[in-house]
This record gives structure tokens, sequence and C-alpha cells, in this order.
């Protein structure tokens, strides 16, 4: 009679630890996710400040530059394309090619000394650097809680409880392609 209650006593122990690890792995997990939804909104919210900026810089420069004009049309089509994008991986694919093409419509204002000298452009170039800056800090953070979510989801024991709770893992943010060539400047 004694050993049954030692027994029973154990198995209860291993129940109530097994039970505990799996409360505690999945409230981590639902934490770690919020924390990326909500990193992830930091940086769509620095990017609709570049995106926001746009419609000045384009039309600052359309002013002094009316021969370039398919590059502004595609500035303006990413922009757009970025107001109709549905997940963050869409998204980061059009964050990457709008880097690159605000890259090439900055190279381009530098042809145009009247455009450089200009007040309204200058400010807007501040603005948008400084929302460069920003954007980059925010995606830094974005990638460092995602990094920590999938580590906790893919470490044992977690992975096992992460397996049936149904938590996946998240995409980094990374650069485009275009982004590792260095920008070709010409005075």
């Amino acid at each position: 009679m004694k050993k049954t209650w030692i027994v029973l006593g154990v198995i209860l122990l291993v129940v109530v630890m097994i039970g505990g690890s799996a409360v505690g792995s999945r409230n981590r997990f639902v934490s770690q996710d919020e924390g990326v939804t909500a990193q992830w909104a930091n940086v769509e919210t620095v990017l609709q400040r570049r995106f926001d900026l746009i419609p000045n810089l384009v039309n600052t420069v359309k002013g002094y530059a009316t021969h370039e004009k398919e590059l502004l049309t595609k500035v303006t089509e990413l922009r757009s394309q970025w107001g109709a994008a549905a997940t963050p991986d869409q998204k980061v694919k059009i964050a990457g090619e709008m880097q690159g093409a605000l890259s090439r419509l900055l190279l381009v204002a530098e042809r145009y000394p009247d455009l450089k000298a200009n007040q309204n452009f200058l400010a807007l170039q501040d603005e948008l650097a400084g929302t460069e800056n920003r954007i980059a800090v925010e995606r830094r953070r974005y990638n460092e809680t995602v990094q920590a979510y999938n580590t906790s989801i893919r470490r044992f024991p977690g992975s096992i409880w992460a397996g049936l709770f149904k938590f996946e893992r998240r995409t980094p943010f990374e650069s485009a392609p275009e982004a590792s060539a260095a920008p070709r400047v010409e005075f």
C-alpha cells in the first residue's frame, strides 16, 4: 500500500512538472511572439515615415529632373506597392527595393547643382537620412527579437512545446541583394 502511494506521488510529481514546463514554455513563446509582432510594428512605423516623405522628395526632384521620369515613376510605384502589401515578407521585399531606388534618386540629385542647393530638397534629404537611420535601428531590433524567439522555439524542450502549440519560426529582415553593392557616385 505504501509503495502504491509513493509510485502515485512520483507520477503526480512528474505530471505536474511536465504540465508546468508546458505552461511556462507556452507563456514564454506567446510573450516572445508578441514581442516580434510589436517590433515589426516599429519597423513598419519608420518605413511608413519613409513612404510618407517620398511624395515630397519626388515632387521636389521632379521640378529639376524632368527627364528622370522612369526612376521617379519606379519610386512612386514602389510606394503604392508598400501600401498594398499584406504580409511582413512582402513589405520587407518592397522596402529593400525602395532603398535601392531612393539611393539612385539621391544620386540623380547630385547631377543638379541647383537642386542640391534648394532648401526644401536639403531638408527632405536630411529627413530621409534620419529616417534611414531609424529604419536601420528598428530592423536590427526586430532581427534580435526574431532571433531570441526562433532560438526559444528550436531549443529543447521548447521545441517540443512549440510544435505542440504550433509556434512557427519568424523571418528576420534581410537586405535586398543589390544592397551589397556600393553605390557609384559621379561628379
